[in-house]
């Protein structure tokens, strides 16, 4: 078992004070946006060998079976393949979309062939995996969740009262579903000229109204970007604490404001389709892009014993959290796949081979697979593991 010390991301999105707050310590009056707790080689956590820093990509990659397991192992390869962070938004950040694995794998090979480089702006994959992610709300959060329906999206355009948005509106109506959002998202994408300006101008008008509200707050923070257009076409969704949204792959999707637990796979693949200054690949977007308009899903966590588990369709990741409560029974956490356990609120204490460690909010341990953990305290503690991980009584 050891303490993670992990890297800040100061997105300029990230809020300056909700990250802080958590973890009791003095904004700094930079954005803190995204704390990562994981093996991701861009920001890896470190632990401690002999008072010296060692990231934790290192670590696995020295013995993999040892700290993974060898069923992770033989699944995922010698990596950890999820990636947990803790995520504080201010302001808007890009809709973006990710792709299925066939699509990534396919996508990072045709680049390669091309002599893309890795860290090339105009990159899309930059690796050959898919990157499926889950947030859950520990404020109240907004986001931005897959398509509205054709006909909620026309209501919505109409109520602006823009007359250039009138063309979009009749396909809206009279298309089949996935014409409909195929031809007016890819319209969207290359606004022609005025039409932004036009669609600021009635949003501010219409800003009464909640729903005009949100999206006119998203215009005022990407002025001029196209992609206020393709927000319009995404469902508004507010969490309260402790509810969560999957995003698969396709899904259009952008996170507004608020602070929640994020997982995901490991991977860097993301396509955007605005609010953003970073390389918008349109063609590539539409391939990705799933036209469809399934009804919103808010997650609850179920009960599964001890613990409560937010169901998701991939065995990538697995995320579930205890709620401890002084002088209750220590709780043991086993598995044979590796975990990371982040607090969330309150103190524990983790015990593991003799040795403990105790972590307030915002602080994360990382424990091997097969190794003998347990958990006292009073609070909130999120378990990240993978979808595979099979408890060890």
């Amino acid at each position: 078992m050891d303490l993670l010390h992990n890297t800040v991301q100061p997105y300029d999105w990230g809020s300056r004070t909700l990250l802080p707050e958590l973890m009791g310590v003095p904004p700094t009056g930079a954005p803190h946006a995204e704390l990562w707790m994981g093996a991701h080689p861009a920001a890896p956590s470190r632990v401690l060998r002999d008072g010296v820093p060692v990231p934790l990509d290192r670590l696995i990659a020295e013995d993999p079976e040892r700290e993974l397991g060898a069923v992770t192992v033989r699944r995922f390869g010698p990596r950890l393949p999820f990636l947990l962070k803790l995520l504080a938004a201010e302001a808007p950040l890009s809709v973006q979309v990710h792709p299925d694995l066939a699509q990534a794998q396919a996508g990072f090979a045709r680049e390669n062939a091309l002599g893309v480089p890795l860290d090339a702006p105009d990159r899309n994959y930059r690796d050959d995996q898919h990157k499926p992610e889950m947030i859950v709300a520990l404020t109240p959060f907004r986001g931005l969740c897959g398509f509205r329906s054709p006909a909620d999206t026309a209501d919505l355009l109409d109520s602006l009262k823009v007359p250039e948005l009138r063309p979009y509106i009749e396909t809206l109506r009279v298309v089949p579903e996935r014409q409909a959002l195929a031809e007016v998202f890819r319209a969207f994408l290359r606004p022609p000229a005025g039409l932004l300006d036009a669609v600021a101008q009635g949003l501010a008008a219409g800003a009464g109204a909640a729903l005009v509200t949100a999206y006119d707050r998203i215009a005022r923070a990407h002025p001029g970007d196209p992609g206020i257009l393709s927000a319009l076409m995404l469902r508004y969704v507010e969490l309260s604490p402790g509810e969560a949204l999957f995003l698969g792959a396709g899904v259009p999707h952008a996170y507004l404001s608020g602070l929640g637990v994020e997982i995901m796979a490991s991977s860097d693949n993301v396509l955007r389709c605005g609010l953003t200054s970073k390389h918008v690949d349109a063609e590539e977007l539409i391939r990705v892009v799933r036209f469809d308009a399934p009804p919103a899903r808010v997650l609850v966590p179920r009960k599964e014993g001890e613990e409560e588990a937010y169901p998701a369709p991939v065995d990538d990741f697995r995320l579930s959290r205890y709620r401890l409560r002084a002088g209750e029974t220590r709780r043991r956490v086993t598995l044979d796949a590796p975990q990371i356990l982040l607090c969330a609120s309150g103190t524990t204490t983790v015990f593991s081979s003799g040795d403990s460690c105790v972590i307030g909010p915002g602080q994360a341990v990382y424990v091997p697979a097969g190794t003998d953990a347990r958990l006292e305290g009073a609070g909130t503690v999120f378990r990240a593991a993978t979808g595979t991980a099979q408890r060890l009584d």
